[in-house]
């Protein structure tokens, strides 16, 4: 008998019926070694950056809606934080002009809507008495909410780059992505991510009391914050957050002067006039180890015979030790 009729033979013998076909799939089994868990996080990461790619897309096509402001409700933490002189410019701009970029949403469960970007626009409204207000309403994933609200913040220039930290942070335990995943994930270069990641290494207590007024402190500076601290400055790291954010006067610059090494002045002595008569000879300075002889501008002549008695005295001073 031929192969081919053989392998016809077996075809035959194979038998399809659903009676035969397992009940269910037999479920997934979970790699064990490190490689396999690799990449099964690698998988993982892609499918995250996939759907916040689908997030970053909702996000630009989204229709607006009409919505009532008394059905909005503020989550924590989502607020970003305004001066005192900016709230009050973008409520007198919002009391004289339409709201130029309309707020996000999501919808809850009992028919209302949480604020996933937009709470200032939202409250000044409300103060103001405006009973309705321009959103975007998103239909996505519960898990990728944060993320709309971090991508949403993004679009707005004066998003201070200390609550582009915690965004890019939150992102990043929630995806388990690298710095530059995150980049690309977000839109922006490697190289700015990565100053804006400098504010982890600031010490937790800077964290925190910058947390009040997060747009005091750039990226720029806390680069020369966190190399002081590791160099064992903390506490006058911590003291320089702190006036920065207590002091409206205290600039950026002066905080990383404040955590500078200070250069120990040297003591300066005050010079051995020799005279003959009353008129001065010479002058015999020391500073930093260093002894001068300075010879008035007339005697200038008597210099070099002078360095020579002084060479002969010091040579014999250390032979007779």
């Amino acid at each position: 008998m031929s192969t081919a009729s053989r392998q016809r033979d077996k075809a035959r013998s194979i038998n399809l019926d659903e009676d035969d076909a397992p009940a269910s799939p037999l479920p997934p089994v979970a790699p064990r070694t490190a490689p396999g868990q690799l990449i099964g996080l690698q998988g993982r990461v892609h499918s995250q950056q996939q759907e916040i790619e689908q997030l970053k897309k909702a996000l630009q096509e989204r229709a607006p809606s009409r919505l009532p402001v008394a059905k909005l409700h503020e989550v924590e933490g989502r607020r970003r934080k305004l001066t005192t002189e900016e709230y009050a410019e973008l409520k007198a701009n919002l009391e004289r002009y339409p709201l130029a970029q309309p707020i996000t949403v999501a919808r809850r469960l009992d028919g209302e809507f949480d604020i996933v970007a937009g709470n200032n626009r939202a409250a000044i409204y409300r103060e103001l008495g405006r009973e309705e207000i321009d959103a975007m309403v998103l239909d996505i994933d519960e898990s990728m909410i944060e993320h709309a609200a971090l991508f949403s913040n993004l679009l707005s220039p004066a998003l201070s780059d200390f609550e582009k930290y915690w965004g890019f942070k939150t992102l990043q335990e929630q995806t388990g992505i690298n710095k530059e995943e995150l980049a690309k994930t977000a839109g922006i270069s490697d190289t700015h991510v990565r100053r804006i990641m400098k504010f982890d290494l600031l010490p937790e207590a800077a964290k925190e009391t910058l947390a009040q007024r997060p747009e005091r402190l750039g990226s720029a500076a806390v680069e020369q914050l966190v190399k002081a601290a590791r160099e064992g400055r903390e506490a006058l790291v911590i003291e320089a957050v702190g006036k920065l954010v207590e002091s409206e006067t205290f600039t950026q610059a002066q905080a990383v002067a404040h955590v500078a090494v200070k250069k120990e002045k040297s003591e300066r002595k005050p010079a051995l006039v020799i005279k003959r008569g009353q008129l001065p000879v010479c002058q015999i300075t020391s500073r930093n180890g260093v002894v001068g002889v300075n010879f008035p501008e007339k005697g200038g002549e008597d210099a070099d015979a002078w360095a020579q008695r002084i060479h002969d005295f010091i040579e014999a001073e250390l032979k007779g030790r």
